[in-house]
């Protein structure tokens, strides 16, 4: 007897997942939903926003984390405002496939718009210290493997304590027997205080000159701890006032 098999309707994609917390006068919104369909109108729409060659192939279109003041400023973390930083028109990396890595870019992209230098930094040591945790999200905004010679991928977490909150924006690149990269930027903001620190910082090396274990070379975190800063920049974001002077609304986060 033949057999035949029944196939039922495809079941629709879940929607995305929204979570929200209150910090004081801010909200922080944490959305997440699926990868972006590798074809369709959903693909096409987002890359026409692009001026790239090509977009990485998982991309996370609709995940955001979002940091909203009551009066209206705030910070948005999301794909498609990270791709676009990127420059399109220069080649900053050649994959090392058939022959060794010539020359390693020592610029670290997506640091720009200064806002205020300061020589203030973030104290990683009380961030160390145990504290509840009322809020945290991992989220992934893109991946891609570089044509199987390595993988880039961009991610933003946050995590909220009863003093404060600290967000870790990190890029991740390695290029096989190239360069491993590690772009960092955080924010930390403690509760009454009317303003933020940010700080960026690149860290890289080429891989041929990592005397490390195989597997710590595809873990961001620990590279993070062992990798050379090729630079660095420290800013504090200070908050619009109510009635504040023109100079302070200017230099202030939007």
């Amino acid at each position: 007897m033949a057999s035949s098999n029944v196939h039922g309707p495809a079941r629709p994609r879940a929607g995305p997942i929204t979570t929200q917390f209150q910090f004081g006068p801010w909200t922080l919104t944490a959305v997440k939903s699926h990868i972006l369909e590798s074809e369709g109108t959903a693909r096409e729409r987002f890359e026409g926003q692009l001026d790239l060659p090509q977009v990485p192939e998982m991309v996370f279109a609709e995940n955001v984390l979002r940091i909203q003041h009551t009066e209206g400023y705030g910070v948005e973390f999301n794909a498609l405002d990270a791709l676009r930083r990127v420059d399109p028109h220069h080649d900053h990396f050649k994959v090392a496939v058939s022959q060794a890595w010539k020359e390693a870019r020592s610029e670290c992209e997506h640091i720009q718009d200064v806002v205020e230098t300061t020589s203030e930094r973030i104290d990683l040591e009380k961030l160390k210290v145990r504290e509840k945790i009322h809020f945290y999200e991992d989220i992934v905004l893109f991946e891609d493997e570089l044509s199987d010679n390595g993988t880039s991928m961009m991610s933003v977490k946050i995590r909220v304590m009863p003093s404060s909150f600290f967000i870790l924006l990190r890029q991740f690149m390695r290029v096989d027997n190239v360069i491993v990269r590690v772009l960092d930027t955080r924010l930390y903001l403690e509760a009454e205080q009317n303003y933020m620190l940010r700080e960026h910082s690149c860290r890289e090396k080429n891989i041929q000159d990592l005397k490390v274990p195989a597997h710590v070379i595809t873990d961001p975190n620990e590279l993070a701890q062992i990798l050379p800063v090729s630079k660095e920049m420290n800013e504090k974001l200070v908050f619009p006032s109510t009635g504040g002077t023109k100079e302070e609304t200017d230099s202030a986060v939007r």
